[in-house]
């Protein structure tokens, strides 16, 4: 689970500071509880002397006492024993009429008539209310303390993180097709302006080297045109001679061919590198049924020639993007939806505002998900591999998916315009 720093810190501090509280206020309660009861001990010290004086003044022992908070009992032994055990108990106070928390003295003593052992109880209510009231008044200001730390700390740490926020904002605004450099920002942290002018650097270099990839590409694709052209015009010249005789005529053909299809995987890569670098042009508003239509009578002769029934289910459609692209993705989708299809077959064109599909019957079995890969094509096929391809990098910079299935025998080409969004079951 993806979390913020600025949370995980606060969290981690949190909890160290939570459990250091629990720690610390426990030992500090153990060390206060410790020195009270031996306040208490001392107390009942004196208390078992005062019983020893008044039985040697008055020979005789004093009668059970029993006070407020304190309570003397006597039982008469055998055998004298001066072992003193002081503990904590509970007992019935008769006065209060209450159960409370004590702390006792049990000793041995001897008195006139014979040794004796003595029990002083006295209550520890009292001194309990004292460690509690003295941790409340300890523990509280830092509680408050704490918390004014930590709301400090939350708006200082959001403004020392300022500059590093900023940071990711020019950083995704940063376009390379665009001629406006990279926005460097001011800030008096030492860290963040080595990071800042480490990112100036890069994107200056990415930006001279895409320029360079860009000017290659393109002088490349031009270069590459002018001989394919003059190749194909010599080619056309030699076909239509009539001193050639069959075999010559059918290496011409072969050689044509390789030069169409190079001609083709030419201008197929170098709108890929278009396409990846958003160099198509403006961005607008398009009509995608129009563009349908459109495309039905661009490939009217060639439906009526397969014999191919078309069936329209549209709705009005508009998307924001590049026209030039949107009717290369159309064309391609309807042309390769006749081209696999079979004399006499149907293809069937669905246009919703969830998704366009394209589904034509054919004998060809069930096409796996390489098809999207690039240079990826049937035995059969002469195409140069990167139509689909091209399909997929288009409707992905549209914020697009396109996807395949397999209905009935039919294969059905589907364009998501919400991918976090299903179209639904094909019937």
């Amino acid at each position: 689970m993806s979390m913020k720093l600025f949370t995980q810190y606060n969290r981690v501090l949190l909890l160290i500071g939570f459990f250091g509280l629990l720690v610390i206020g426990s030992l500090f309660y153990q060390t206060l509880s410790y020195y009270l009861n031996k306040q208490i001990d001392n107390y009942l010290l004196e208390e078992l002397l005062e019983v020893q004086d008044y039985d040697h003044k008055m020979n005789i022992h004093p009668a059970p006492i029993l006070f407020k908070d304190l309570v003397i009992e006597y039982r008469k032994v055998e055998k004298f024993r001066n072992i003193k055990i002081f503990a904590d108990t509970v007992f019935f106070n008769p006065k209060k009429q209450i159960t409370e928390s004590a702390r006792y003295l049990k000793t041995g003593v001897k008195l006139q008539d014979g040794p004796y052992n003595v029990t002083i109880i006295t209550s520890k209510v009292e001194s309990q209310n004292q460690v509690m009231t003295i941790l409340l008044v300890i523990i509280i200001p830092v509680l408050v303390l704490l918390l004014i730390l930590l709301v400090i700390n939350r708006l200082l740490m959001r403004r020392l993180w300022d500059p590093f926020r900023q940071l990711l904002e020019n950083i995704k605004s940063f376009n390379l097709n665009k001629e406006r450099p990279y926005e460097t920002i001011s800030t008096p942290i030492l860290e963040f302006q080595e990071l800042n002018n480490a990112i100036l650097d890069i994107s200056l270099k990415v930006r001279s080297d895409f320029q360079e990839i860009k000017l290659f590409t393109e002088n490349a694709s031009h270069e590459m045109m002018t001989p394919l052209a003059v190749i194909n015009a010599k080619l056309d010249t030699l076909l239509q001679s009539n001193t050639l005789g069959k075999e010559e005529s059918d290496t011409l053909i072969d050689l044509y061919r390789a030069t169409s299809r190079l001609t083709k995987l030419n201008q197929s890569l170098l709108l890929l590198v278009k396409i990846d670098n958003d160099l198509m042009g403006e961005k607008e508003t398009v009509d995608l049924m129009e563009l349908i239509e459109d495309s039905i009578v661009y490939f009217r002769e060639l439906i009526q020639e397969r014999d191919l029934t078309v069936f329209k289910n549209f709705q009005a459609v508009s998307v924001f993007g590049s026209r030039q692209l949107l009717e290369i993705m159309v064309n391609n989708l309807f042309s390769n939806a006749i081209r696999h299809n079979y004399e006499g077959g149907s293809i069937s064109i669905i246009l919703s505002h969830e998704a366009l599909i394209f589904r034509n019957t054919s004998n060809q079995p069930e096409l796996d998900e390489s098809v999207f890969d690039r240079f990826s094509k049937g035995r059969d096929s002469e195409g140069t591999g990167l139509g689909l391809s091209i399909l997929r990098q288009i409707s992905s910079k549209h914020g697009m998916r396109l996807t395949y299935e397999f209905k009935r025998g039919d294969h059905c080409f589907i364009v998501t315009f919400k991918p976090e969004v299903s179209p639904g079951s094909l019937k």
